[in-house]
Formats: C-alpha cells, sequence, structure tokens
C-alpha cells in the first residue's frame, strides 16, 4: 500500500513539473511571438531611411555627415534587430538593440531637424509621404513594443514564482529583458514634420 501511494505521488509531481514546464515554454514563445511583431515595424522602419536619405540627398548637399550618420546607425540598428530576433530572450541582445535604436532616432531627428531649414524639401511630396509612413511605423513599433513587454513580464514572473523557479532553473529558462527606450525624450515617437 505504501508503495503505491509513493509512486502515486511521484506521479502528481511529475506530472506537475510536466504542466509547469509547459506552461513554461508557451510563455517563452510568446515573448518570441512579441518580438517577431516588433521585427516586422522596425524592419519596415529600416526600409524607409535609405529612401529619406535618397529623397533629402538633392536638398541637403552640405550635410553629408548627417546622411552618413543616419545610415550608419541604420546598419547598426540592422544589426541589433538581427541578434536580437536570434534570441529575444537574450537581454544582452535586447540591451544593444534599445542602444542601437536610440543612437538611430538621434540621429533620425538631427536629420528632420536640418531639414527644416530647407523649404523646398520641407515641400517635397514624397518627404511628406515619408512623414506620414515614419509616424505610422513609430507608433506600430511603440504598440508591438508594449505588447512584447508585457509578455516578456507573464514570462518572468511565472519562472521567478515558486515552485515553477525550481523547473525554470533545472531547465535553464534565463529571464528575458524589456526592451526600453533610455531616455523620456526618446519615449515620444521623432517629431517628424516638413
Amino acid at each position: 500500500m505504501e508503495f503505491w501511494v509513493l509512486l502515486g505521488i511521484i506521479v502528481v509531481l511529475a506530472v506537475y513539473g510536466v504542466s509547469i514546464y509547459n506552461r513554461l515554454i508557451d510563455l517563452r514563445n510568446r515573448v518570441k511571438n512579441g518580438f517577431s511583431q516588433i521585427d516586422v515595424q522596425l524592419t519596415r522602419r529600416y526600409d524607409l531611411i535609405p529612401n529619406l536619405v535618397e529623397a533629402v540627398k538633392g536638398y541637403m548637399k552640405h550635410e553629408r555627415e548627417t546622411l552618413e550618420a543616419v545610415i550608419l546607425a541604420r546598419n547598426a540598428a540592422v544589426d541589433g534587430l538581427k541578434k536580437a530576433a536570434a534570441d529575444p530572450t537574450d537581454p544582452a541582445a535586447i540591451q544593444e538593440l534599445a542602444g542601437a535604436e536610440a543612437t538611430l532616432g538621434g540621429v533620425l531627428g538631427r536629420l528632420f531637424a536640418l531639414a527644416e531649414s530647407y523649404p523646398d524639401l520641407k515641400a517635397n511630396q514624397n518627404m511628406m509621404q515619408f512623414q506620414e509612413e515614419l509616424t505610422s511605423t513609430e507608433n506600430r513599433v511603440a504598440f508591438a513594443r508594449q505588447a512584447f513587454n508585457d509578455a516578456v513580464m507573464t514570462y518572468n514572473t511565472a519562472r521567478e514564482n515558486f515552485p515553477n523557479n525550481v523547473i525554470a532553473n533545472m531547465f535553464l529558462f534565463k529571464a528575458a529583458e524589456f526592451l526600453e527606450i533610455e531616455s523620456e525624450d526618446k519615449r515620444a515617437a521623432p517629431a517628424v514634420s516638413f
């Protein structure tokens, strides 16, 4: 009789452990899915930037440094996105992406500030279209980032709760990192006005 009771307890604990493991897998996959939504929107944004640079190049011939800085920042952000997309639960990759995004936002802000001093550029139809597309994309990125951060919070909470933390540590479920913007002025979508 004692054997069957002990066996029953072991089976119940094993089933409970498997259910915790499966829940952690589900939540980690939600984090990955949330990041894939960010990936789509940031890729769209990065694809717009070379076209934006081409559109302003003819007007801003004397601003070569700024245009090159935009392209370099865009390329660094693309690299950061690739690393983060490979493992959205890697805190270092998410922090690298956040830093690259902050840098890109800064140089884009400089580009738009310089564009203000070119009246013909401000009136250009392509520039108005880029303004609309970038603003729309920034809003989409913000919503995707919010959904990702919500998934990260749910996952991290589940992996830290007892007894989930025992299973999480046993199977090397690492904590995920929030994708946060570094400064308050970066929290708003870049002001794009031509």
